[in-house]
């Protein structure tokens, strides 16, 4: 690795309606060498690229390009300055063809002035020489959108290339594409590094991470917790350094699972996959829920949790395994599919895709059942009350009446109105992602008691969250994810320690 550092950002901060995202963070960027950017979900990484790139301006703190303050204002301006960023959903345009991609706004011209042209032979020439810097033999001259997202990241790559980039910043590359278009990517990337190009790797995978990565740079709470070489910083540290805390710290779990009692090993199954997986998302993996139990999933962002709920609840479609209810072959292909087999899904992104903020709360309770009962068969206004008044009062949302629009909710009480649109439609498996997400300490207890009284009744749990805290407190079980996929299973009364060891081994 080289010691010249390419990039440097000095005490920057960044706040958000007087929230801080960014406070005082320092980071430095080597030519020659990949480095990792790390921290859980709400560590800053994001706010931190596109600071360095352009899209926010920092409120204090500067930024420094080979020794010289910059202030990029677009992130235009900073591809302009060598800084180039390739994103986990491709910003390229689909309907122009791979040249054209990796010239846009500079094509190179032909003629005399004012009269010139694209000189398209020499765009498509200049663009083959580019991609095969990065061994890709394509036909340059088809659409974007004809190639594999694999293939368009490497368009994004060379475009980079084309602007004599000195900084190539790679976010969340590694998420849409399988093992083998992963290790083309890491082949290209070293590449590059050895060509003294510095580039900055985000990712959640901690596996891709070490072997890829020279250096590494940990955000947690929008602070810099440190700068560390790949060698002395092994994953049992990286993940202490990521959650704050020693893996041994004891964390009281307040007697709430214990009070649940546990499930039988031998009572049947009420959910069973068996080999469940999707592409891309989420290697095969075995899984079982039984009735009255609360199964959690333990592990770091990108680690495969959602993709999971997604799968079991229909939202996307498994390419390999099978599903069992209660016994019986279940092949989901819709969410629709899905409630009328009693499966309800609580979703990550409570105020995009839980919430409709514009509707009352009755309105927002009923939702989940009358989708069930169809457009033919609409629930009348008396039952949309009793329901409305019965799961207020069940879940103790606090609104002044029924009719509040729920946007005007707390979080807390947001997401136990969501919770309360599932248990209306009396389902038999519950699915919560990250349901304490956002919330106040008082709603969180509230509503994990919530979740612990409804498994007491016979409900299964599947209980997704990244406090491990809040996992290993409710579980009966814990089904342990790593880099997309199941790395083991612990008992219920297992630590956090035991839960991060798990993930960090192998690493």
């Amino acid at each position: 690795m080289s010691s010249e550092v390419v990039l440097e950002a000095r005490a920057l901060s960044r706040a958000f309606t007087g929230v801080l995202a960014l406070q005082q963070v320092d980071f430095r960027l080597f030519a020659g060498e990949i480095h990792a950017l790390m921290g859980q979900n709400g560590a800053g990484k994001s706010t931190l690229i596109k600071l360095l790139t352009g899209v926010y301006a920092p409120d204090s703190g500067e930024l420094c390009l080979q020794g010289r303050v910059v202030q990029p204002a677009t992130p235009a301006a900073a591809q302009q300055l060598g800084i180039s960023t390739v994103y986990q959903e491709v910003n390229l345009c689909p309907n122009l063809s791979v040249a054209e991609n990796i010239f846009a706004g500079r094509y190179p011209r032909k003629g005399a002035a004012g009269l010139w042209r694209i000189d398209w032979q020499r765009m498509q020439a200049d663009a083959r020489a580019l991609l095969a810097r990065l061994h890709l033999d394509i036909d340059v001259t088809r659409l974007l959108s004809s190639y594999s997202v694999a293939v368009q990241q490497m368009v994004a790559i060379a475009r980079a290339l084309s602007v004599k980039a000195r900084v190539l910043i790679l976010d969340e590359p590694t998420s849409s594409l399988d093992e083998e278009e992963v290790q083309r990517l890491f082949e290209v990337m070293r590449r590059l590094r050895d060509e003294g190009m510095a580039i900055l790797f985000v990712t959640h995978f901690l596996q891709q991470m070490y072997a890829v990565c020279d250096r590494i740079t940990v955000l947690r709470n929008g602070e810099r917790v440190g700068e560390y070489l790949k060698a002395e910083l092994p994953p049992q540290a990286l993940i202490r350094a990521m959650v704050g805390r020693e893996l041994g710290e004891a964390v009281g779990k307040a007697g709430a699972r214990d009070a649940a009692g546990t499930v039988p090993e031998d009572a049947p199954p009420l959910l069973q996959a068996t080999g469940l997986g999707r592409r891309g998302q989420l290697r095969p993996l075995d899984l079982t829920l039984r009735r009255g139990e609360v199964v959690g999933v333990g592990g770091l962002l990108g680690s495969g949790r959602t993709e999971l709920a997604r799968l079991l609840f229909g939202l996307d479609r498994a390419d390999s395994g099978e599903l069992r209810l209660a016994g019986v072959p279940l092949r989901l292909t819709s969410p629709a599919q899905a409630i009328r087999h009693g499966l309800a899904l609580c979703p990550e992104e409570r105020k995009v895709e839980g919430i409709v903020g514009e509707l009352s709360v009755r309105e927002n309770l009923v939702l989940a059942l009358q989708a069930r009962q169809g457009v033919w068969r609409a629930l009348s206004r008396t039952q949309q009350d009793e329901i409305a008044t019965r799961f207020i009062q069940l879940l103790g949302i606090k609104t002044a009446d029924s009719e509040t629009p729920i946007a005007r909710l707390s979080g807390g009480n947001q997401q136990k109105a969501v919770l309360g649109r599932w248990l209306a439609t009396e389902p038999t498996l519950l699915i919560l992602d990250e349901p304490t997400r956002g919330i106040d300490v008082a709603a969180k207890q509230d509503i994990m008691n919530r979740i612990l009284d409804l498994a007491r009744g016979g409900l299964a749990v599947l209980f997704i969250s990244s406090e491990m805290d809040e996992v290993v407190r409710v579980s009966d079980r814990i089904v342990v994810l790593r880099d997309r996929s199941k790395v083991g299973e612990l008992p219920g009364d297992s630590s956090e320690h035991a839960v991060y060891q798990l993930i960090a081994a192998g690493s």
